[in-house]
C-alpha cells in the first residue's frame, strides 16, 4: 500500500512537473500579468507617462469587461529615467520577481536592448516596444519579438522621394542629429533620393542637447535648399525651423515619427505651421472631428486629468492590440499559444487610423508602411494615405 502511494505520488509529481514546464510566467487560473518600463523622471517623462497611462487606460477597460478569456489583467510599470542600466534592473524586477508574461511597450532603443539577456532566456515576450529600431524586429530570439513602429530609415528611404516630387524639390538638404537615430534618417532620405536620380545637396549635424542651430541653417540657405529632411526630435526641430523663419528660408520640412507629437505646435507656436512629418496613428484632440476619438481623448482627460497626445495612443492601442492577440490564444495562454494567436491573423486599423499590422513566423514587423501628417493652423493633420 505504502508502495503503490509511493507511486502515485511520483506519478502525480511527474505530472505536475511536466504541466508546470509547458506553462508560461505571469498567466495564473485568474490573471495574467505583464509589465513595462518607460522613462517616468528623465528626458523623456512627459512621453512615458503618456504611454503608462495610455496602457492603464485599456488595462482598466478590459478589466471592467471581464478582463482576457476570464483573466483579470495586472499592470506592472517601472520606471528607467531612460537610462539603460537603470532599465536591466526594471527588468529584472518584472521579470523574476512580478513574474511578467510579457514586457509592453518599452521606451528606448538601447533600454530595450540591454534588457534582451533578462527577458528572452525567460521566454518573456517583448511586445511593440516604442522605438524605430531594426533590433526589435531581427534576428537573434526573433520569435520573443513583435514590433509596430517602422524603423527610421525607412520613414525616411519613402518619404523624402515622394514628397521632393510633389513639391517639386530641386534641392535636397538635411540637418540630423550626430548619432545613430540622425544616420538612420539621413542614409533613408540619401537612399530614398537615388531612386529618383537625386543626392542631398548639404548635409549638416549637431550635437545631441544643441540648442542653437544658427549655423547648420545658414550653410543650408547658402546651398539653396528648398527641402529639408529633419533628423531631428522635438526641441531640434523647434529650434532649426524657428531659426530658418528669423532668417526668411523657407524650404519644405520633412521630419519622421520622432517629431510628431503635439508639442511641436504647442511649444513652437505659428513658425512651425508647413512641417510635415511620417507618422501612423494621429495625434488626439478633444475637438477632433471624429467622434470616437473626441469621446476617447475627453475619456483620458477626465481619468489622468490632463490632455492625451500621441504617446497616449501608442499606450492604449499596443495594450489592445496585445489583448488582441492573448484573446486569440484562447484558455490555454502561454507563450507558444500567444505567438501563434499573433501569426494567425492580422491586427485590423483601430479608430487611431493605424496600419493592418501582419505577422508571420519570419516577419516580426507589423508593417512597413508610413503615411504623411502636415501641421496645418497650430494642429496636425493626416495629408495621404499609407504608401511603401
Amino acid at each position: 500500500m505504502k508502495l503503490r502511494t509511493l507511486a502515485v505520488a511520483a506519478a502525480m509529481a511527474l505530472a505536475g512537473g511536466t504541466a508546470f514546464a509547458q506553462a508560461s510566467q505571469g498567466v495564473t487560473k485568474d490573471s495574467i500579468t505583464v509589465g513595462t518600463i518607460q522613462d517616468l523622471s528623465g528626458p523623456l517623462a512627459g512621453f512615458g507617462k503618456q504611454a503608462r497611462n495610455g496602457m492603464m487606460l485599456r488595462v482598466d477597460e478590459a478589466n471592467e469587461q471581464g478582463g482576457v478569456n476570464g483573466r483579470k489583467l495586472v499592470f506592472k510599470a517601472e520606471d528607467s529615467g531612460y537610462d539603460p542600466k537603470r532599465a536591466v534592473l526594471a527588468a529584472q524586477k518584472l521579470v523574476n520577481q512580478d513574474k511578467i508574461f510579457a514586457m509592453i511597450g518599452h521606451i528606448g532603443t538601447a533600454a530595450n536592448v540591454a534588457t534582451f539577456p533578462v527577458l528572452f532566456p525567460k521566454k518573456v515576450i517583448n511586445f511593440y516596444p516604442l522605438t524605430g529600431a531594426r533590433e526589435m524586429f531581427e534576428e537573434p530570439n526573433r520569435q520573443l519579438k513583435f514590433a509596430f513602429s517602422v524603423p527610421y530609415y525607412d520613414q525616411a528611404r519613402t518619404a523624402t522621394p515622394r514628397l521632393v516630387k510633389e513639391k517639386d524639390a530641386k534641392k535636397v538638404c538635411t540637418i540630423y542629429q550626430d548619432d545613430e537615430f540622425g544616420l538612420e534618417v539621413m542614409r533613408g532620405a540619401e537612399d530614398g533620393l537615388k531612386t529618383i536620380g537625386m543626392e542631398l545637396a548639404e548635409k549638416t549635424t549637431y550635437k545631441r542637447g544643441a540648442t542653437d542651430f544658427s549655423s547648420q541653417v545658414a550653410r543650408m540657405k547658402a546651398a539653396g535648399c528648398d527641402f529639408v529632411v529633419l533628423g531631428t526630435v522635438i526641441r531640434e526641430t523647434i529650434g532649426t525651423i524657428g531659426e530658418a523663419r528669423k532668417t526668411g528660408f523657407s524650404p519644405t520640412f520633412l521630419g519622421t515619427t520622432a517629431a510628431y507629437t503635439d508639442l511641436i505646435h504647442k511649444l513652437g507656436g505659428k513658425a512651425m505651421d508647413g512641417l510635415y512629418a511620417t507618422m501612423a496613428i494621429q495625434v488626439p484632440y478633444l475637438d477632433d472631428t471624429s467622434q470616437p476619438i473626441r469621446f476617447w481623448a475627453n475619456k483620458y482627460k477626465t481619468k489622468f486629468n490632463e490632455d492625451p497626445g500621441v504617446f497616449s495612443v501608442y499606450g492604449y492601442q499596443i495594450m489592445d492590440n496585445f489583448i488582441q492577440g492573448a484573446q486569440r490564444a484562447g484558455a490555454n495562454l502561454t507563450t507558444d499559444s500567444f505567438v501563434k494567436a499573433m501569426e494567425s491573423a492580422p491586427i485590423e486599423p483601430d479608430m487611431f487610423g493605424s496600419d493592418t499590422l501582419k505577422f508571420s513566423a519570419t516577419q516580426r514587423l507589423g508593417t512597413e508602411r508610413s503615411r504623411l501628417s502636415q501641421i496645418q493652423d497650430g494642429r496636425w493633420k493626416v495629408v495621404s494615405d499609407y504608401f511603401k
